[in-house]
């Protein structure tokens, strides 16, 4: 199989976020970890601008801005892709249970995986109805910056798992 012939079968994988990255230290994370994923997956991180909200803002005015952002996802999301939607009352699934995931999904041709990372307000609730899968890091609360570092390396580490490598302890 010709290196041309293999990228062709590399599975993509888009984390869609809401919200632009700005610290330098998340941004150098971000790098290494899409650096390191290059030899596993077809990756491209996809920043869509957050809305401005007001100091206090009411729920009505959260709902909006929500409505919004995901009117912007959903014009962003890939024919056929298969969704996946980080949000706190997702299900936490183990490194393990997440490497077992994604290599189903890949078995039954989920060629292109999305990630959905939303804003500092959350993310509307007609972006985690459309998704195949509500996942979880945990019951804590994150900054989404964060998370996302924390899923990429999520990531990263069930290409490990899945390639049976020592990475995973």
């Amino acid at each position: 199989v010709s290196h041309r012939q293999k990228e062709g079968l590399m599975q993509k994988m888009t984390i869609l976020c809401t919200g632009k990255l700005k610290e330098k230290f998340y941004l150098d994370a971000v790098a290494e970890y899409v650096k390191r994923l290059s030899r596993f997956c077809k990756l491209e991180i996809i920043e869509l601008p957050e809305e401005r909200l007001p100091e206090n803002p009411s729920p009505a005015q959260i709902e909006a801005a929500l409505s919004k952002e995901a009117d912007a996802v959903r014009a962003k999301l890939p024919n056929g892709c298969l969704v996946i939607a980080m949000c706190v009352e997702g299900r936490e699934r183990s490194s393990e249970e997440l490497a077992r995931y994604l290599a189903d999904s890949a078995a039954q041709s989920a060629s292109h995986i999305v990630f959905l990372i939303g804003s500092s307000f959350g993310m509307h609730e007609s972006l985690k109805r459309q998704a195949a899968l509500r996942l979880s890091m945990s019951p804590m609360t994150f900054p989404h910056h964060l998370l996302r570092v924390m899923l990429l390396e999520q990531i990263y580490r069930a290409y490990q798992i899945n390639a049976g490598s020592r990475y995973h302890k």
